[in-house]
């Protein structure tokens, strides 16, 4: 099982939630954040740190948001960097 980082982290990027990840399971794309689904270990420690409540159990994803599962494990996987550092937000934030 997995998280999945959906469309309330769009233009934001909060990185809040990778500096409790313990298994740096983070990857930072252009316009948000995504979780490797192979690499998340369903701790949830995460869950909570998200300011924008952006990230949701797989089961749990918001209706209409359920893209956002595939499109996860998909941006992990392509070479993003890992993000394991807060940073600053987006500007828009």
């Amino acid at each position: 099982m997995t998280h999945v980082v959906a469309q309330a982290c769009f233009a934001c990027k909060y990185t809040d939630c990778v500096v409790v990840c313990p298994v740096e399971c983070f990857y930072e794309g252009e316009q948000m954040l995504y979780i490797h689904p192979e690499e998340c270990i369903d701790c949830e420690a995460c869950v909570p740190e998200c300011p924008v409540e952006a990230i949701f159990h797989e089961d749990n994803v918001p209706e209409g948001q359920e893209a956002f599962t595939a499109l996860n494990a998909e941006m992990a996987a392509s070479g993003l960097p890992v993000l394991t550092e807060k940073k600053e937000p987006l500007a828009d934030s």
